[in-house]
């Protein structure tokens, strides 16, 4: 470790005297842009040259001549000649420089050139004897010093752990890693398109909340120092866009940032992104049509096809997706009928390893034997429908069977995906069911959603009948990108401090 920590240091001195030498020389190491560096307001594109040269024949030199500008990945000198790849936003290029057809300054500046550097070059288009594409460089510009070496050179960041802790690094060095990055700027725009499409209107809606609501989940507190109250970092961003269904906004959607104060693993981050969208007038059906909508056009953007592997098994957007309640589904599981007016859930939870809390009800119970013994086998999409009332206090009560709401989940790859209701506008039984969550309270159970007065209120003043939907867009990303985990998908994923 000694021995790794003076090769370090070592290295950082040699970046630190290069700096130097470039200073003394009169050569600024951190230019302030490309226009003044070499004389073009904006590099080409490495993609834009291939797309244009690309078929050139082995040693010709063309008349076009480009501004390019890079991070120096690879280097190897011949004699006078040295050659640079210089890696932009779309791949790689080569830069072909000979000391020879360089000013002193240029050569000078040359000889500084270390691994991760950012530099600019200006030349005629070309081939080497090789066939390579290149940059024949006549003019050199250092854009900015690199005082630390890249990770492991040309091969990169190979440690998931320093992947994520260093996002930087992981896309200097990895360009497939930048894929996920685009996946999730088609995904955006696709879900945009089709709502925007259909007259949804996107709004903004406050992150601090004096109410954590929406969701059933732990907030993160904080407390505003002028109006001496405490705020909660937003856990859903659903109630204050049902406040605008009553305003008159009939279709509205957010694309927002969520925090929820709980555990991390691969399928949860404190901070994730989701799509909630809410439509008057209709109900969970209608949603769960949009919803098939949304998630075929962001999979056409991404993979091109309804039909893809996600580690290394077929998953089918094609084909029509099943449908089933979640009392249907645990019934599947245990071998026989499960109703909610069993008065051995507990015993049956209790078989399958499910420490049952004494304030749990039959309706919380079903859902711990679905989440536990269900859910992470639903591989092809499946509406989950029908839950029971007490663990969704934001849905409608059923239409035609009492006790369970109008709430679909959708499971794609054993993970939740959406939850899509049919929504509560009636202001005395969404008091109910606040009042339902109060008494879990009461009785021991940590998670359960508050009562909101303010709230309350805005439906008082008549709430359209609407369905709703939010979309948890990580999530998406991980089977879309073919991902293990939300921390691939999230650029920075909040992890333990080393040491």
């Amino acid at each position: 470790m000694a021995e790794q920590g003076s090769r370090e240091q070592a290295v950082l001195r040699a970046r630190r005297e290069s700096l130097e030498r470039l200073r003394a020389r009169g050569i600024e190491p951190f230019a302030f842009n490309l226009e003044l560096a070499i004389g073009v307001a904006e590099p080409t594109p490495s993609a834009v040259i291939r797309q244009r040269h690309g078929a050139t024949p082995p040693a010709r030199t063309e008349e076009a001549r480009y501004g390019v500008a890079g991070r120096v990945l690879f280097r190897r000198s011949f004699g006078d000649l040295v050659f640079l790849v210089l890696r932009d936003r779309e791949g790689d290029l080569q830069v072909v420089c000979d000391r020879a057809h360089l000013s002193d300054l240029d050569a000078e500046l040359l000889a500084n050139v270390d691994l991760g550097d950012l530099v600019g070059a200006y030349g005629r288009v070309g081939t080497t004897k090789r066939g390579e594409l290149s940059i024949f460089a006549e003019r050199l510009a250092m854009l900015s010093k690199a005082l630390r070496p890249l990770p492991e050179k040309w091969h990169g960041l190979k440690d998931p752990d320093l992947q994520q802790r260093q996002r930087y690094l992981h896309l200097a060095t990895d360009l497939e890693y930048r894929r996920v990055v685009g996946a999730r700027a088609a995904v955006l725009r696709a879900l945009r398109s089709v709502l925007d499409g259909r007259g949804f209107v996107e709004v903004e809606t406050p992150v601090l909340q004096p109410t954590a609501g929406g969701a059933i989940a732990r907030p993160f507190v904080t407390h505003h120092q002028a109006l001496d109250i405490d705020l909660y970092l937003r856990i859903a961003l659903e109630l204050y866009l049902k406040r605008l269904l009553v305003g008159g906004l009939e279709r509205v959607y957010e694309i927002g940032h969520n925090f929820r104060n709980e555990g991390i693993d691969r399928e949860h981050n404190p901070e994730f992104t989701m799509l909630e969208v809410y439509q008057a007038y209709a109900d969970y059906v209608a949603m769960m049509e949009l919803c098939e909508v949304l998630i075929r056009e962001a999979a056409m953007a991404v993979r091109g096809s309804l039909r893809f592997p996600y580690r290394d098994r077929e998953l089918d957007l094609e084909s029509p997706w099943r449908r089933i309640t979640m009392l249907e589904l645990v019934s599947e599981a245990v071998g026989e009928d499960v109703t909610l007016d069993r008065p051995d859930l507990g015993e049956l939870a209790s078989a399958r390893g499910i420490l049952v809390h004494p304030s749990w009800g039959p309706g919380k119970i079903v859902l711990e034997l679905y989440e536990k013994i269900v859910e992470g086998d639903l591989w092809q999409p499946t509406w989950v429908l029908d839950l029971p009332r007490e663990v969704s206090p934001l849905a409608r009560p059923h239409r035609s069977t009492p006790g369970l709401v109008e709430h679909a989940d959708l499971v794609i790859a054993g993970m939740e995906l959406i939850p899509a209701y049919s929504e509560l506008c009636d202001p005395d039984e969404q008091r109910r069911s606040f009042e339902i969550q109060a008494e879990a309270r009461r009785k021991g159970e940590e998670e359960t959603h508050p009562m909101d007065e303010d709230f309350l209120t805005a439906l008082e003043h008549g709430m359209p009948p609407a369905g709703g939907f939010g979309l948890g867009i990580d999530r998406l990303l991980m089977i879309l990108a073919d991902a293990s985990s939300i921390r691939d998908v999230i650029l920075f994923p909040h992890m333990r401090r080393e040491g």
